[in-house]
């Protein structure tokens, strides 16, 4: 990987131009598409396979009236509202409404009110409007129809009365942008001005993150004419992209600097930049994907679609880190420094590259972090677990719901009508249940719903049943059902659980099959779906990250801190959130419209970015701490040195990443707020309490015993280069072996406890490998790319392995003999002559037990200058060799030749 980055960030600035123009084209193109056939969004949130889902759905092909989005219009006044010209107004809007073609029924004309629709003190109506469509397809034009009627009653009323229109279809508002979301941007750029030290250094990731972010946001809102999109998966989309996109770019851009201060060239550094930093990046992209991806395990449409979503904002900030900003840097050339820095590189004043960049300057203010953090491990540890423990506390009384109008700001007309109608009528006239049943076998349609009416009005918790009837065909009976409580009550929840467990009574006493659905019954029903989602979710996260950690730093006690740590971040995160949208801690200065039920996918998408951010967090500190114990094999001195080489730029990171996600919190919408708070509060608390101040305490504490693990693990496990070593590998390697080679070896050991190898063989000679079977054909396989040596050096066609394996596999064809019994001989012939004809310049031979095939056998001739080169291996030397064109290597001896030159 960070070979590959650092050929694609070399080419990148080569092909500087080029690259800008396809990215600028890009969004050229997508924002013409974007302009000509942009999608719309959805606000519903609904989940097939739930009871009150199916009974919708069943609903609008049995009983269409009652299938369809809903709105009401509340008329309120000092007098009496059914007489005199209140009355005649009222009936003027029925008719108009009515008249609308997306209408279908309109509830009640005023002469045939029934005492629920009229308030006990007879000062307020409730009009009930429902419409032909599902909520989800009800377009704008038909809510500025209803805007228009409403617009007309005031007008109509007496003094002193009102109409407000709300009502399930207007619960929900289109969360838009604001100036306020624009200040994370500046908060930003003023942390990376004084991270980078140059206005122009601190534009670059700016210009990267908004770039992804424009991308991202046109395949959002072109992908909405395929595909279901809630409307807040584009606010989250834009966070997301904003947030990693800078901060990916920035951890490229330090790296950068700091090899340009070094004396490495404008091409070279972006190289290594990519394939360091930019290898990072990669796997801190990847992490925050997957995460989302994550969001799956759920079973819930719109969620999956947000993580999708949201994923593919991460997956194009990463490309755009990339591609466009090695690009960008090519023309900035050594812009990005400041003067002071430049002014230095003239005078030929350079930085000593430690591990491939510039030692980092000391910081006092780290210094004394680090320090603070480490001096007395076990009682920061302790300290930190127990506050973070005890912020998790509010966590358990968490409540989940889906928002109704009670949460639209102050002022809002809808939110006005749910006032106004919980004042008047009662606060479960805002959520009404709908209860239905098939009916199709009774003899007594009528008699049957209002025998199951008199059930449910006992049950507590249960204000009226304004509505029993049967459909038109008698096959289907709803009723309809108004609870004490507000939609998103406890109270109501339990009227919906006790309705439900009358289930099975009412099928044997009446033989209905009753479900319990409606606007408010599938919000409770999402809710519990995404609070049962919650523990297999974490348990998927979890388990994610030991396994990432695990392959990344190739130890066990690192992944299972990491781990413990995100639980203490989600946990004390969690407590927070309830603290102040349930609690109502600071909820006026957060602009917070009503505390209560947080939304109910608030924790889940939390989780998964959370854990996302966590790990990135986790990659960039430790790995520098594993870099400096690499090189060192001091522990507890890499604690603090790879703390201090990293301190700052996650600090910035941090911080940048808080910006963003506070910046849509005062003034952001209620389903978005609740989350952008989350993010903010867990990216602050992971970052600095547990990544920057619990890990380096624990790993302090816990000493060389940080970086243990099975050696039979570390075998098994792929590996991933995420700091780039790689690519140092292959600069300090690139003159070895200081003489033209085809194949070179330096102490290859390829099994663990197997024989240490050493050899160079020349251009124009092949290479007889003789020994054991079970330890010449792994240095075959290794030869051949095929596999990795365990320790040593080793370069085939002046390529690296293992970092350059790939490519040497496309140069190597590799031939396997079987048993002497099965002629396998002969078939190593056939196989080695269509290599030939194929044009491989590398064949490698593995005889196996055939110890009477030679090279006649074979059928090649001895290698030359121009012909293949033969890595053979066998037991035993084959009879008839032309050992002249041959260089053997017998496994038994292993000499060490002279003319190898010394590994630097």
């Amino acid at each position: 990987m960070s070979s590959f980055l650092y050929l694609a960030g070399r080419r990148a600035v080569k092909a500087r131009k080029m690259v800008v123009l396809v990215w600028v084209s890009v969004l050229t193109v997508l924002g013409g598409l974007v302009f000509f056939n942009m999608g719309s969004l959805d606000n519903s949130v609904e989940i097939p396979g739930t009871e009150s889902g199916d009974a919708l759905e069943q609903l609008a092909a049995t009983f269409p009236q009652v299938a369809g989005a809903s709105a009401q219009i509340v008329v309120t006044g000092p007098g009496v509202v059914d007489e005199g010209a209140s009355a005649q107004a009222i009936n003027n809007a029925t008719d108009a409404l009515t008249a609308l073609p997306a209408v279908d029924t309109v509830t009640p004309l005023v002469d045939e009110y029934t005492p629920a629709e009229i308030s006990s003190d007879d000062t307020s109506a409730l009009i009930t409007i429902q419409l032909t469509a599902a909520q989800a397809n009800v377009p704008d034009e038909v809510k500025d129809e209803l805007h228009e009627v409403t617009a007309a009653l005031n007008a109509e009323l007496p003094e002193g009365s009102s109409a407000y229109l709300g009502g399930a279809l207007f619960a929900q508002e289109f969360p838009t942008l604001s100036v306020t979301e624009a200040l994370g941007v500046v908060v930003a750029l003023i942390v990376l001005i004084f991270t980078l030290g140059t206005l122009l250094a601190a534009g670059l990731p700016l210009i990267t993150a908004l770039s992804g972010v424009g991308v991202s946001m046109a395949i959002l809102f072109l992908a909405a004419n395929f595909f279901t999109i809630n409307a807040t998966t584009p606010l989250l989309a834009v966070m997301l992209g904003l947030a990693v996109g800078i901060d990916y770019s920035l951890f490229i851009v330090s790296r950068h600097r700091d090899q340009l201060r070094a004396g490495i060239s404008v091409p070279e550094s972006v190289g290594r930049a990519l394939g360091t930093a930019g290898s990072a990046v990669v796997f801190a992209g990847i992490t925050v994907m997957i995460a989302l991806l994550g969001l799956s395990v759920a079973g819930i449409p719109f969620l999956t679609m947000m993580g999708a979503v949201g994923s593919a904002a991460v997956g194009v900030a990463v490309v755009a880190a990339l591609t466009l900003l090695p690009a960008i840097l090519g023309f900035a050339g050594l812009r990005v420094l400041t003067k002071k820095e430049r002014a230095a590189l003239a005078t030929g004043e350079t930085s000593d590259l430690v591990g491939g960049v510039a030692p980092p300057t000391p910081n006092r203010f780290f210094k004394f972090w680090v320090r603070g953090a480490t001096k007395r491990p076990a009682v920061t540890t302790v300290i930190i677990v127990v506050v973070l423990g005890a912020l998790s506390v509010p966590a358990l009384g968490l409540r989940l719901a889906l928002p109704d109008a009670g949460v639209l700001p102050e002022g809002n007309e809808a939110r006005t009508n749910y006032e106004v109608v919980a004042e008047k009528f009662g606060e479960g006239f805002n959520g009404p249940l709908i209860v239905t049943m098939p009916i199709v076998t009774s003899t007594d349609p009528l008699g049957l719903m209002d025998s199951l009416k008199q059930e449910i009005e006992a049950i507590p918790g249960v204000v009226s049943v304004p509505l029993a009837t049967p459909n038109l065909t008698a096959d289907t009976g709803i009723i309809q059902v108004i609870p004490t409580g507000a939609p998103a009550s406890e109270e109501t929840r339990q009227v919906v659980y006790d309705i439900r467990a009358l289930h099975d009574q009412l099928a044997e006493e009446y033989d209905v099959d009753i479900a319990v659905t409606g606007y408010t019954a599938v919000g409770i029903d999402v809710s519990q779906k995404l609070s049962s989602a919650l523990l297999p979710f974490a348990l998927v996260v979890v388990g994610l990250s030991l396994v990432l950690l695990t392959i990344v730093f190739r130890s066990i006690a690192v992944p299972v801190t990491a781990a413990l740590g995100y639980l203490l971040t989600v946990g004390a995160t969690f407590g927070i959130t309830v603290i102040v949208f349930e609690w109502g801690f600071l909820a006026d200065l957060l602009q917070v419209t009503r505390t209560g039920p947080i939304i109910n996918f608030m924790p889940i998408v939390t989780m998964g970015i959370l854990f996302g951010l966590s790990m990135d967090y986790e990659v960039f500190l430790v790995s520098r701490m594993r870099e400096d114990y690499v090189h060192t094999g001091r522990a507890r001195a890499s604690v603090t040195s790879g703390f201090l080489g990293s301190a700052k730029v996650v600090t910035a990171a941090a911080i940048i990443m808080v910006s963003v996600f506070a910046a849509f919190v005062p003034e952001g919408d209620m389903s978005l707020k609740p989350i952008a708070f989350g993010l903010a509060i867990g990216v602050a608390i992971d970052a600095f309490v547990v990544r920057m101040t619990l890990i380096p305490a624990i790993m302090m504490w816990l000493g060389d015993r940080a970086w243990w693990l099975p050696k039979w693990l570390d075998r098994a496990l792929p590996v991933f280069d995420i700091e780039g070593e790689s690519v140092v590998r292959q600069r300090a390697l690139k003159d070895w072996p200081g003489t033209p080679a085809t194949a070179a070896a330096n102490d290859v050991v390829v099994d663990e406890g197997g024989t240490a190898v050493s050899f160079l063989l020349p251009p124009g000679q092949s290479l007889l490998i003789t020994g054991d079977t079970q330890e010449v054909r792994p240095l075959l396989r290794a030869l051949a790319g095929r596999e990795a040596p365990v320790s040593g050096t080793l370069k085939v066609a002046d390529l690296l392995i293992p970092e350059r394996a790939s490519a040497v596999r496309r140069r190597v064809a590799y031939v396997q003999a079987g048993p002497p019994t099965t002629g396998g001989a002969a078939r190593v012939r056939e196989q080695v002559e269509r290599a030939l004809r194929e044009g491989a310049p590398i064949i490698a031979v593995d005889l196996g037990e055939n110890l009477k095939a030679d090279a006649g056998l074979l059928g090649i001739p001895a290698a030359d200058e121009g012909g293949p080169i033969l890595l053979v291996g066998a037991r035993t030397a084959p009879p008839n060799l032309d050992i002249d064109n041959w260089q053997t290597l017998s496994l038994t001896t292993t000499p060490a030749p002279a003319q190898l030159q010394e590994v630097q």
